[in-house]
């Protein structure tokens, strides 16, 4: 397994992730999805410089679906963002889901069917997987029933997996990755903190509740040899802090990755 981190399109954040000894750097656009592409060339030149690949690119939060079916803009958009990756020889986009109230949950599996379909065959021309994402951010693919219905049926539909979500939720992590962990395609390492059952802080993974001894077991177990990326995420880990907490997470998994 290689180790890397969540980061951005700015040199800086290829430096640091070389000067830590990281094997890559993920980059999610979001809601810098133009920005993101407006600067291509130069994340191109910056992965180069510092040796340093991209190896995933990822889109949260925007909706896929409407009540009429499939969001043709966005489908635009993430294969543009799918053409992004395959320049910067990066394997993996992950993607997600929105849910539509007005719709049965058989239609919202439908659409979403429908346009994971299209994403795979674009991305298949292009040598790119497609990995659905397991945060509940505006994304309802996400669960062993969604699982279960829509990669149930999509045999070439990854997963890009983070233990918290299923935490935060009440899930078991363990056992989805013994279910579903031979379709995961990329892995979050972010920390996780419940107190009197509330969600309390996400702080740097190795300082949390998360067996991750116990989760990399899961997945040699299923054969994944794939990348494990650093998400720094706390509210009380920044600045100073922040950066130690990541150094310590870097050592901590340093001593699991066999």
């Amino acid at each position: 397994m290689e180790l890397g981190i969540i980061s951005w399109i700015e040199e800086d954040d290829f430096r640091k992730a070389k000067e830590r000894g990281l094997s890559f750097v993920e980059l999610d656009v979001n809601d810098r999805a133009e920005e993101f592409l407006a600067h291509l060339d130069q994340v191109i030149r910056f992965s180069k410089a510092y040796e340093m690949p991209v190896g995933a690119v990822g889109r949260w939060g925007s909706d896929r679906i409407s009540r009429d079916g499939i969001c043709q803009e966005e489908l635009e958009l993430e294969y543009r963002l799918i053409d992004a990756a395959a320049r910067l020889d990066c394997g993996v986009y992950i993607t997600g889901c929105n849910y539509v109230e007005e719709l049965s949950y058989y239609e919202n599996c439908s659409f979403a069917i429908a346009y994971f379909e299209k994403l795979i065959a674009y991305g298949r021309e292009k040598k790119v997987k497609i990995a659905v994402y397991n945060c509940r951010w505006n994304n309802f693919v996400c669960n062993p029933m969604a699982y279960k219905v829509i990669h149930g049926y999509l045999k070439e539909l990854y997963i890009k997996y983070d233990p918290s979500h299923c935490i935060y939720d009440g899930g078991d992590y363990l056992q989805e990755t013994k279910d579903w962990g031979d379709r995961f395609a990329h892995v979050h390492l972010k920390g996780s903190l419940v107190i009197g059952g509330e969600r309390f802080d996400d702080p740097p993974a190795g300082l949390d509740q998360t067996n991750w001894g116990a989760f990399l077991s899961v997945l040699y177990a299923k054969g994944y040899n794939g990348r494990l990326s650093i998400e720094p995420h706390s509210q009380t880990w920044k600045g100073t802090l922040g950066e130690k907490g990541i150094d310590f997470t870097i050592t901590y998994f340093r001593g699991l990755i066999l």
